[in-house]
Formats: structure tokens, C-alpha cells, sequence
């Protein structure tokens, strides 16, 4: 497997990697698989009756990773893939994913992935999901990802994702159930700019008895773009449930924040919380007697606010 330099700059952008990755990886471009490997404990079969792959980890696999990252470098590509991660009990592995898209030209450029998760007993995740957009033609950047979650008893799933340049419209749905004293963690970070339009649906059910999720949106919203957030907790037993939205407004941005917690039992603790507002003047004003433009500050501030 080669890659041109196109494609190597959007495999470091999405999933930090300079080369090909040791251990099981699938890379796919373009519509295609491009390079595929299993390992001894993770095993990567294409689907035979649409496109992607199952993934599947053995019971009690320890500190291994796998890398499927999705690239674009032609323009009016439109992919649409499923891929389905069975990750066996007792196993604790690190999943990197994420999509980047290089748009030369007047097309639109648009990727869907449909993700989903079944997290055996006692198992522990960690799920890494980048998005990225280039491109010096006049075509739109479109990722549209799901991701549905099944967590048996006591598993835990931590899961990072982060949209922070080039994508001009994406809808991010993310669902999830969890059983018995199941765990789930996520935390978002999106940036947009120009007329970017960011739409993200959480909704999660916390079915099992001390089972607990805390969900974390971060954002910055520039110029003329919008973002809309929608989270939805649902406390179905005695479990414990956190979601929040911090977001900075900038310009001409439109921000919307609609939480939604409902208790369906009387154990049930739940919590919602939601703060927009603009970058505070004394932080500008600090940085900026340091010897910084109003602009690198800003830009200070933002990295910050997203690391």
C-alpha cells in the first residue's frame, strides 16, 4: 500500500500517524479499502452485503490498538460506511478513527459512517474520532457520523471526538444504552467558521443499575456559522447522569444548546447544564499587554479552550 502526500497529510491531521500503523489497521480512500491488517487477538472482516468492516476483539485483549481511519482526496466522492466493533469481555483496547477529506474541487465531498459498538462485560475502551477538512476548490466538505453503543455490565467506553476545521456541514448522532454499572465518557470539541453548519445529538439511556454517563460539548462558533446541541439523558434506574455544553460565540455565530434529563426513576440523579458567551475582555486585554495582536490572543484563548 502507497499513499501520496495528500493522503499522508490527511492520515497525520485524523489519526496522528506519519506511515502505515503496526498492529490492525484499515485504512480506506476514496470508497475503497486501500490497506487492511488484522493481528492475532483483532480480526477485520469486510462485509459482504454493504460496505465497511467488522471488527472483532478477543475476550481479555490488553493495551492494543486499532486504526481505521476513512480519507477523501477526490472531489464528488460520496461514502457511506458501516463498521461494527464487537469487543470482547475483560479486554481494554484503544480504537482510532476519524475521516479527513481534501476537496480540490467544485463537488460536493461527503462522507457517512455508521459506527457501531458492542462492549462486552468488564471490557474498557478508549474511542478517538477526528474530523478534518482541506481543499483549495470550491466544493463542500460533508461528514454526517453515527455511532450507536451497547455496554454490558460494567464495561467502560471513553470516547473523544473533535471537528476542528474544513467541515462545512455535519450532523453527529451518537446513541447509547448501558446495562449494570456501565460507564460511558464523552467529551466533544467542534470548531466552525464561515456559514459552517454543526449539528450534535446525544442520547443516552442508562437502563442498568448504577450505570453512569457523563457527556462534555465544547465549542467555538466564528463569523456567520452555526451549531446546535442536543443532548438527552434518560435516567431508567438508580444511575447518575452529567451532560453539559460550553460553547464561546464570536461574530455573527449562532449558538443553540437544548439539554433535555428525564428521570424515570426515583434513584436517578441527573444533571444538565448549559453556558454561551463571548470571550471575556479582561482575558484579551492580560494577553495583550504580554505583548499579543487582539487576534493571536483570541486564537490563545480558543486553543485553549478546545486542548
Amino acid at each position: 500500500m502507497e499513499l501520496d502526500k495528500v493522503q499522508l497529510n490527511l492520515l497525520e491531521q485524523v489519526a496522528d500517524l506519519h506511515s502505515v500503523p503496526e498492529g490492525a489497521y484499515n485504512i480506506r480512500s476514496n470508497g475503497y479499502a486501500l490497506g487492511r491488517r488484522s493481528s492475532a487477538n483483532i480480526e477485520i472482516i469486510p462485509k459482504q452485503d454493504k460496505p465497511g468492516i467488522d471488527i472483532f476483539i478477543k475476550p481479555g485483549t490488553k493495551n492494543e490498538s486499532v486504526h481505521i481511519p476513512v480519507l477523501l482526496s477526490e472531489t464528488g466522492i460520496k461514502d457511506l460506511v458501516y463498521n461494527d466493533f464487537h469487543i470482547g469481555h475483560d479486554s481494554d483496547i484503544v480504537i482510532v478513527a476519524g475521516c479527513g477529506i481534501h476537496n480540490g474541487g467544485d463537488l460536493q465531498s461527503e462522507h457517512s459512517g455508521i459506527h457501531s459498538f458492542f462492549v462486552g462485560k468488564n471490557a474498557k475502551v478508549k474511542y478517538v474520532e477526528k474530523h478534518y477538512g482541506e481543499g483549495d476548490g470550491n466544493g463542500e466538505n460533508i461528514m454526517n457520523p453515527t455511532t450507536i453503543i451497547e455496554m454490558a455490565e460494567n464495561s467502560y467506553m471513553e470516547m473523544e471526538t473533535a471537528q476542528i476545521k474544513g467541515i462545512d456541514s455535519t450532523i453527529r448522532k451518537t446513541s447509547a444504552k448501558l446495562s449494570d454499572g456501565a460507564t460511558l465518557v464523552i467529551g466533544e470539541k467542534i470548531l466552525t467558521h464561515g456559514k459552517q453548519k454543526a449539528i450534535t445529538e446525544f442520547e443516552v439511556d442508562l437502563s442498568g443499575e448504577k450505570s453512569s454517563a457523563h457527556v462534555v460539548s465544547r465549542s467555538v462558533a466564528k463569523n456567520d456559522s452555526y451549531q446546535e446541541f442536543i443532548s438527552k439523558v434518560y435516567g431508567n434506574n438508580l444511575c447518575n447522569g452529567h451532560t453539559e455544553c460550553d460553547a464561546i460565540i464570536m461574530d455573527n455565530a449562532k449558538i443553540a444548546a437544548i439539554p433535555e434529563i428525564k428521570a424515570k426513576h426515583p434513584d436517578a440523579s441527573l444533571i444538565h447544564e448549559a453556558a454561551i458567551g463571548k470571550i471575556a475582555g479582561e482575558q484579551l486585554i492580560k494577553l495583550m499587554t504580554l505583548g499579543l495582536s487582539e487576534k493571536e490572543a483570541e486564537e490563545q484563548i480558543i486553543a485553549g479552550f478546545l486542548k
